[in-house]
């Protein structure tokens, strides 16, 4: 009898560690020479008229008693530039095809207003324009991207712009930008020709849209695009693809700098749910929205690899983000929503997507940066408060530039009311001083994952980790308690021959280190 319990014991045991073992997953990540360099400008943000995004955000005027630099935020400026942020797209949006550039030079008095009849129906008095923007992005440091008006702008006006900015001798915008005090040009490479031309920026049809574009690239530079300029074209919703083969096809590749892409998790456009009371069955929603990103970037990708088979055009998902409902009791228009831990693994999973299509997408811009939809910052007069999602940027920063690490993982399954997601994500690069990044996420809103990783192969010994978790889902940063989510060491591994196993707590984002 106890010869039998004995056996029944080792059995029972054999079996659960045979268990245990199953429930690990092997995440192997290849070190191979001829990768793709993660393009810091997948790391992008997005800035538009809309809300308090510029106005009570950005910029608060020079005569505000917020700490300024020329009317705009100091601590805005600081907090962005810990980001590494590599450019900022503006003014729009659907704004930009609204807004006229000349409206927004010369003395501030003298400045004509302009409803923003997209966002709000507000009156702006064209206070924050040209300069103010490009001189905010020498203080961070990033490269401008900026929407030209096609919706309801001209050819002449977009070239004239271009001129404005980049024309370093003798001409009549150029003169102008010299005479409203900026002697030297900016020289703006990144350019984008209109904005959703399929939605609100003319509710064109795409080969409409394709002559438009040809029209105004051509006007914006000489034939050879000597001045370098990266021409970016108003691409696709979402899964619209005959849109990204109509512009492939009827634009010759020369022309073409960038193709654009735009994609929300959004549950239902009716009905987007809270930002912060939510359900599960609302996060596993966002979630699966969120992770069809990389459906959608592989079969856009896929279409451009036929016209552009050297890769030569970047694909370019310069809006993407949750969008929820406006949080109680304020301005529907201004879309100003709170920002919880699903916000931080929404952008976490996406960050590792984009990073695992290094090859093809080489620029993207999370909506927005300041008190617009996912934002980084939240403003509150002079009060400012970073979201967790400015934690996950700021986390995988160190991703810029650096060479991609291809990487397999079969990931267990994210269960909810019998649908399933895959629950981890991951994604790795080696930046130029030999140090490995590995950012994982674990969607799954229950339950821990277990991953082992083989360090022997990457030449690595010594590992450290950071983490972001918190108790609850709808946990987020307010102005009562700013610092209730932020990065904190992670200790939740151990390395055994030559093997990293690594615990990841339900939803939550870790980023390896090691060297």
């Amino acid at each position: 009898m106890k010869k039998a319990l004995l056996i029944l014991f080792i059995f029972t045991f054999c079996n659960q560690t045979i268990v245990a073992q199953k429930e690990t997953t092997v995440l192997s990540i290849k070190n191979t020479a001829n990768a793709p360099i993660i393009n810091k400008n997948i790391y992008g943000h997005f800035a538009e008229h809309l809300g308090r995004s510029i106005y009570g955000g950005f910029f608060v005027g020079d005569t505000s008693k917020i700490p300024n630099t020329n009317g705009v935020r100091n601590d805005i400026v600081d907090a962005l530039k810990k980001l590494k942020i590599p450019n900022l797209r503006w003014p729009g949006g659907c704004f930009a095809d609204t807004y006229h550039w000349k409206d927004g030079i010369g003395p501030k008095e003298n400045r004509p207003t302009i409803v923003n009849q997209w966002w709000g129906g507000t009156t702006e008095d064209n206070s924050f324009g040209t300069h103010d923007f490009l001189n905010l992005c020498e203080l961070l440091g990033a490269e401008p991207y900026l929407s030209g008006n096609v919706g309801s702008g001209t050819v002449q006006e977009l070239a004239d712009w271009v001129q404005y900015a980049n024309f370093g001798g003798k001409s009549p915008m150029s003169d102008l930008r010299k005479k409203n005090g900026k002697a030297e040009p900016w020289k703006v490479k990144i350019w984008g020709i209109g904005n959703e031309a399929w939605g609100c920026g003319g509710n064109m049809k795409p080969e409409y849209y394709a002559g438009e574009y040809r029209k105004y690239a051509t006007f914006m530079s000489d034939w050879e695009n000597t001045g370098g300029l990266m021409r970016i074209a108003s691409g696709a919703s979402d899964a619209d693809y005959n849109w990204t083969e109509t512009l492939m096809k009827n634009i010759p590749g020369n022309m073409l700098g960038g193709v654009a892409m735009h994609h929300y998790s959004v549950i239902e456009w009716n009905k987007k749910g809270d930002g912060v009371d939510f359900t599960e069955d609302q996060y596993f929603a966002t979630m699966k929205e969120a992770l069809k990103m990389d459906e959608l970037i592989t079969n856009h990708a896929a279409i451009m690899d036929k016209y552009d088979p050297e890769q030569k055009i970047a694909l370019v998902v310069d809006e993407w983000g949750g969008w929820y409902d406006v949080e109680k009791g304020t301005n529907p228009g201004f879309l100003y929503q709170q920002n919880t831990m699903r916000d931080a693994v929404l952008a976490g999973a996406t960050l590792n997507i984009f990073n695992n299509h290094a090859n093809r997408l080489r620029m993207a811009n999370l909506a927005q940066c300041v008190n617009v939809l996912q934002a980084v910052i939240l403003t509150d007069k002079a009060k400012m408060i970073l979201t967790p999602t400015y934690h996950i940027m700021q986390m995988y920063s160190v991703h810029q530039d650096a060479q991609l690490l291809p990487l397999t993982i079969n990931s267990p399954l994210y269960t909810y009311n019998g649908k399933t997601l895959p629950a981890l994500s991951a994604s790795a690069s080696k930046d130029k001083s030999g140090l490995v990044h590995v950012s994982l996420v674990n969607i799954d809103s229950k339950k821990e994952n277990k991953i082992e990783i083989d360090i022997k192969e990457l030449g690595v010994k010594n590992v450290t980790a950071t983490i972001l978790t918190s108790q609850k889902l709808q946990d987020h940063n307010s102005f009562d308690n700013p610092s209730k989510i932020k990065p904190a060491v992670y200790k939740g591994f151990e390395i055994k021959k030559g093997k990293l196993e690594i615990t990841i707590p339900a939803f939550s984002v870790v980023v390896l280190e090691a060297k």
